[in-house]
């Protein structure tokens, strides 16, 4: 299992984090999804065996949102 951190600047109440956690129900491979409006950072936990974090990204796209790999050291 991985954890990575998205950039989703176009992620603007509670209602949108929770239409992006819901991808943990949606998505196999994945495990957890939290999401931060405030922030606009969203942490995936997933099993890099079965989910790309390209895949990661569309289905997000397909949600309406933009995510953007996310560094905190950076």
């Amino acid at each position: 299992m991985v954890v990575k951190d998205f950039r989703v600047s176009d992620m603007t109440c509670v209602n949108c984090a929770m239409r992006l956690q819901g991808l943990e129900d949606d998505l196999p491979g994945v495990v957890e999804v939290k999401a931060s409006y405030r922030t606009q950072i969203m942490s995936v936990k997933f099993d890099i065996n079965r989910i790309t974090e390209s895949q990661i990204i569309e289905a997000v796209r397909l949600l309406g949102y933009t995510a953007k790999p996310f560094d905190s050291q950076s």
